[in-house]
């Protein structure tokens, strides 16, 4: 196995785990601007992360300055398009979500009311 291999490799990994820790923080957050930050800048790292790695397979220069300027894009892209989404939520009249009453939901012996 080539140097080259053993990068990309490494690459990718810690790409895919990023790419995964921002899915599963996506699905824990609460509400709509908790799941914008995972989502945007896990994303953002993974991808770019990824695509790092698969320059180092790029047998040709111009693909690899290619997966660059894409890289590039990207990094400045994604977070201003998570910016951007966040502001037309607020316009929009999405109110963020706080948790005002930590007892809410709850028993006096402490467990939970089921509602359903």
């Amino acid at each position: 196995m080539a140097w080259n291999d053993v990068v990309t490799t490494v690459f990718l990994f810690v790409g895919v785990f990023f790419a995964l820790t921002g899915a599963l923080g996506v699905l824990r957050m609460p509400d709509f601007y908790s799941r914008l930050h995972p989502a945007g800048k896990s994303d953002t790292l993974a991808q770019g992360l990824i695509l790092v790695g698969l320059m180092f397979q790029a047998d040709d220069p111009m693909v690899a300055v290619k997966l660059a300027l894409l890289t590039g894009l990207l990094f400045v892209t994604a977070p201003t398009a998570t910016h951007a989404i966040s502001r037309a939520a607020e316009l929009d009249g999405l109110e963020p979500w706080t948790h005002e009453d930590p007892e809410e939901g709850h028993r006096e012996d402490g467990s939970e009311v089921d509602d359903g």
